[in-house]
């Protein structure tokens, strides 16, 4: 095989992943580009259609400096290159003489580092932009504010958007893990065929691509069939090609434009929607003939994408707080059962509905000091230690998911009828326990959007082209059990993590009243995540764990009891009163400290009385818990909200901006919805994320306003 990237153009089915497809050198024939050398704004490179746009031959331009072209257009550009970055597209409007006459144009102007500035530029559109664009977009930001789930949201945005740009189908593909994409939502002219529900294998977006769609986030294609002008020369001096990554008239693959050919669509608009740099999906419009979109209303998809962005990451983190809700419900029904049965398990599998139905299951098994008890339906016991026994030869993790276990292991395909899915949370560091979700088998019918294992052959029987057929074509698959959600894996986490906290607080207790069983479980508390203290009651120290040691960067034998233990702490004095009072009111209680570290750690100290059956105190358990991220999400909450603060004076000074001021109320809404919660992700970065996407709504915003007022 050869590795090569093949240059653009040059590509087929077996390589174009690796396309050059942003050395493109060429443009849309709609509109022209100029490549220029700074500080003089000489013109080193034009598109072959420049005759046709400007009136001009292409030998008057090279070597020409831009005020030759215009007055009006060196100033702007000369303006918007002060920017010493100017990575993302700066949006122009100017006036060209066109054969004598003036010529509204509009485009953008960018930098390419090394190569010089990019100026594209296309003659204003006849289409008008709506009177009332701001109007309109702050109604759809309250539409999208709306939607409690995923769904909603992109039924919502696919009505938004086809209202506002017209194309005769809006679609919001969203990509799975493996990359395929499946059309979640849909807006159309009632004569076209639905496409709603169906599948696209992943190969149908090459990785190249995807990788353009984080970069460029709005791309339009005008004309399937025009023909591409091409940049002359072909190479900028030096022999590089340009990098028109970031140009909004870059030419499409031969083998898209065929694929697109193939599916009927003359034009397109994709609008990337991405969470967290990741590519989580394209609002993908598509038109029957030739369309031609005004800047502003690019500008304005680009603007919409952004606030999809922030209200998908405050409806999955909203999912991840009520999901810390039902694991906390549980906590404490085991914690009852463990005072009043003595055995936590027993509570977790007496109602099977309580732990099943959350994740979907249809059977649950635990693996527990050697023993193995399930609840639903389940294969037999020596099954299900095949199955443990498999998932423990893998490369360590604390959650394992599958979906299809007699595709993973073929020895296990006895158990596809009850256990073709499952899901497995580790509860101890040292033995084989282990909480299993199971599924059974679900014969499954995939709609794909034509036979995505079947390309269609050329003239040439030995040329492979892309696939003409996108007829719905359906696949029974056998074998798997219905995928686990992203939100099913993380209650499953959840409840592991909970289930992990209960056995380390159990055994602790067993630890103070069950001599003979401290070596065994010794091994247990030791290896356990929390950092534990277990004291007598008289405050001598019994032990203290691996994790405390790592936390507190001191050994058990430095700690003889809990009055050495306040000195690890900034706030010393007062703990050391606090901790002298231990069991005097047979409370337990919670604070939060400050380890004395570099840097300085806070902790939450939770203290948990343990009384004898006579009424005595019998010890304590002490638990530390890190509260590094909470605090850092609390200060990056704080920032956030100044940042907002900040901005709404200078909103509300720009008089009657309802866009303006709708983009504030989306980004304060979402930060209301993300929640803090120890079974959800850390939600600092999802808070720098909307900060950052709000201060760049706030921008294309302020781009769309200059346009709008020809600036």
């Amino acid at each position: 095989m050869n590795d090569e990237s093949p240059a653009f153009g040059q590509a087929d089915l077996t390589n174009c992943e690796r396309e050059l497809i942003h050395l493109a050198g060429s443009v849309q024939p709609h509109g022209l580009l100029l490549t220029l050398q700074e500080p003089a704004l000489t013109v080193l490179q034009a598109s072959a259609n420049v005759a046709e746009l400007l009136g001009l031959q292409h030998g008057d331009l090279l070597g020409r400096r831009l005020r030759e072209l215009g007055a009006e257009v060196d100033a702007v550009v000369r303006d918007l290159a002060q920017d010493p970055q100017l990575g993302e597209l700066a949006p122009l409007r100017t006036t060209l003489p066109v054969r004598g006459a003036p010529q509204v144009f509009e485009g953008s102007l960018h930098r390419v580092p090394g190569q010089g500035l990019v100026i594209e530029l296309e003659p204003e559109p006849a289409e008008p932009v709506p009177a009332d664009l701001d109007g309109t977009l702050a109604r759809a930001l309250q539409r999208f504010n709306g939607a409690a789930t995923v769904g909603t949201l992109a039924d919502a945005v696919v009505r938004v958007v086809r209202d506002l740009t017209g194309y005769d189908r809006v679609m919001v593909y969203r990509f799975d893990p493996d990359g395929h994409g499946k059309v979640i939502a849909e807006a159309r002219d009632p004569r076209l065929e639905s496409l709603l529900g169906h599948h696209y294998p992943a190969s149908d977006i090459p990785q190249r691509a995807r990788e353009l769609y984080l970069r460029n986030r709005v791309r339009v294609l005008v004309d399937v069939d025009a023909r591409a002008a091409p940049l002359q020369p072909a190479r900028l001096p030096g022999g590089a090609e340009l990098d028109m990554s970031m140009c909004s008239l870059r030419s499409m693959s031969p083998l898209h434009l065929q694929y697109l050919r193939n599916m009927g669509v003359t034009a397109t608009l994709v609008v990337s929607l991405v969470r967290e740099g990741r590519l989580w999906g394209l609002v993908a419009c598509h038109h029957y003939a030739v369309r031609r979109l005004p800047y502003a209303l690019r500008a304005a998809s680009d603007l919409l994408a952004e606030v999809i962005a922030t209200r998908l990451a405050a409806i999955e983190n909203y999912a991840y707080a009520q999901v810390a809700i039902q694991v906390r419900r549980l906590e404490q029904r085991l914690i009852e059962a463990t005072s009043t049965e003595g055995d936590w398990r027993l509570a977790l599998l007496r109602n099977p509905r309580t732990l099943l139905q959350p994740l979907d299951a249809s059977g649950a098994v635990l693996f527990h000091d050697d023993e193995v008890l399930t609840t639903g339906e389940v294969p037999s016991t020596p099954q299900l230690r095949a199955l443990r026994d498999w998932i423990e030869s893998r490369p360590r993790e604390d959650l394992f998911a599958c979906s299809a276990v007699e595709q993973a292991n073929p020895a296990l395909a006895a158990l596809t009828p009850t256990a073709s899915g499952v899901i497995a949370v580790r509860l101890s560091n040292h033995r084989p326990d282990y909480l299993m979700w199971l599924r059974k088998e679900q014969l499954l019918s995939v709609t794909w959007a034509g036979n995505p294992g079947k390309p269609m052959l050329g003239d040439d029987p030995l040329q492979l082209s892309p696939r003409r057929s996108f007829a719905a074509w359906s696949e029974m698959v056998r074998g798997t059990a219905a995928p686990w959600t992203g939100g099913e894996l993380a209650l499953a986490r959840a409840i592991g993590a909970a289930l992990n906290d209960i056995i380390v607080q159990v055994n602790a207790v067993r630890l103070l009243i069950a001599e003979h069983q401290l070596a065994r479980l010794r091994a247990t508390v030791g290896g356990a995540n929390e950092a534990v203290i277990v004291a007598d009651a008289g405050h001598r120290t019994l032990f203290a764990n691996e994790a405390f040691r790592r936390l507190t960067g001191r050994d058990a034998g430095a700690l003889p009891d809990l009055d050495a233990l306040s000195a690890c702490f900034v706030e010393a004095d007062a703990a050391r009163r606090r901790l002298a009072t231990l069991g005097s009111d047979g409370r337990s209680w919670r604070a939060e400290l400050t380890l004395a570290l570099e840097p300085p750690v806070p902790v939450a100290l939770r203290v948990e009385v343990v009384p004898a059956r006579d009424g005595t105190v019998l010890g304590h358990i002490l638990v530390l818990e890190n509260l590094t991220a909470l605090r850092r999400a609390a200060l990056a909450r704080e920032h956030l909200e100044q940042a907002l603060a900040r901005a709404r004076p200078v909103v509300a000074a720009s008089g009657q901006d309802e866009l303006g001021s709708a983009i504030l109320a989306n980004a304060s809404l979402a930060a209301m919805d993300i929640a803090d919660g120890p079974s959800a992700p850390s939600v600092v970065p999802v808070l720098e994320e909307l900060e950052a996407s709000t201060q760049r709504a706030t921008l294309l915003h302020e781009r769309i306003r200059r346009f709008q007022r020809g600036h």
